[in-house]
């Protein structure tokens, strides 16, 4: 059976604001948006690293481009109120797990209220849009039991950047409930994580630090070879937020995992040696898993939901999403653009049946 795919009619000149545009998974949507032919707009703070994803891709030129915080909820209502998007993708976040144990109170702000700020904005403008919020794989409460999740299952949350996300499920689901049940607004939330793909340069993610330091000939140091994550390539979810955004007048649920397959289980330690084989290079420290602050040692996700309702089942498996992404990296660093990279796999990614 031939698998989903978008509809580029659909996007043509779609109003689409994209919070969080100057973020790895933010950059390869936009890019992605642009080939569909959306008018798209962003709204996040300045990129975080350097260099980045948002900068190679020459996003700021190819599109309107807002630099702003979500905790100051007048710059989020004005850019709501000016922009007056069919399609809102709320990716904006303070992403990592440990740097939350750093800043509790910032990634609660960003997260908990940065979200709330959007609805609320959508609410008082009362602007029909679809809006499509990301939150994560890490929202449920994780007893590390061995079951995957499903969308159904308690929310929790150790870390508080776990905590804020699964704070911000609440708040979705209360504004869902209290202003949008009956209107022309749809509201629906996605739990995916643990993206991997090139132009990633991210502190305190496993694949970016990889490279980063096997660029500089350093070692790279493993925390916790033995923790088993949900890896997939980044353009797993991204194309299940756009294609939800299609469909989002005909989704059964509120809420959607997008993970890869259950037998498709890897840990960081074999992610890594598989990263460094087709790296070409790179020293590796493993660590004996009790370094830093807590971190879940299982988690998995049952992306059963959306897979039966629409379809949408893994494209690449973890080896092949790793291969892709290790393949930009390389090329990335003998010189190749990062535009004809990213389209590249966006390319590959659609073709696969």
């Amino acid at each position: 059976m031939a698998r989903p795919h978008l509809t580029p009619k659909f996007w043509e000149g779609k109003r689409v604001l994209v919070t969080g545009h100057t973020g790895f998974k933010g950059a390869w949507l936009c890019q992605w948006l642009l080939r569909l032919g959306a008018k798209v707009t962003g709204f996040a703070l300045p990129p975080s690293s350097s260099p980045n994803l948002f900068d190679l891709l020459k996003l700021e030129d190819r599109l309107d481009s807002h630099i702003g915080d979500l905790r100051n909820f007048a710059d989020v209502e004005k850019i709501i109120q000016n922009t007056r998007p069919d399609i809102i993708l709320h990716l904006a976040a303070q992403a990592l797990v440990r740097p939350s144990y750093d800043a509790p109170l910032d990634t609660f702000a960003s997260n908990v209220m940065g979200t709330a700020h959007v609805l609320e904005a959508i609410r008082q403008n009362h602007n029909p849009a679809v809006c499509l919020v990301a939150t994560t794989d890490k929202v449920y409460r994780n007893l590390e039991e061995g079951r995957p999740f499903k969308e159904d299952d308690p929310l929790g949350g150790h870390d508080p950047y776990s905590a804020s996300k699964a704070a911000a499920e609440i708040v979705i689901s209360s504004y869902r409930q209290s202003f949008f049940e009956d209107t022309s607004t749809k509201l629906i939330s996605v739990r995916a994580g643990n993206a991997i793909g090139g132009g990633d340069w991210s502190v305190d993610r496993i694949v970016p630090d990889a490279v980063r330091a096997w660029t500089k000939d350093e070692t790279l140091n493993v925390r916790r070879p033995q923790a088993v994550r949900p890896w997939q390539h980044v353009l797993e979810p991204l194309f299940g937020y756009l294609y939800l955004s299609e469909q989002a007048e005909h989704a059964q649920f509120s809420s959607y995992n997008i993970a890869p397959s259950n037998n498709d289980k890897m840990t960081v330690g074999r992610l890594i040696e598989i990263a460094q084989e087709q790296f070409g290079r790179g020293e590796i420290k493993l660590g004996d898993g009790h370094d830093g602050p807590h971190e879940a040692g299982l988690l998995q996700l049952d992306a059963s939901r959306i897979g039966d309702e629409f379809g949408l089942w893994p494209r690449w498996s973890n080896e092949r999403s790793l291969e892709q992404c290790m393949a930009w990296y390389k090329a990335f660093y003998q010189g190749q653009d990062a535009i004809d990279l990213c389209d590249a796999d966006i390319e590959h990614f659609m073709g696969c049946q």
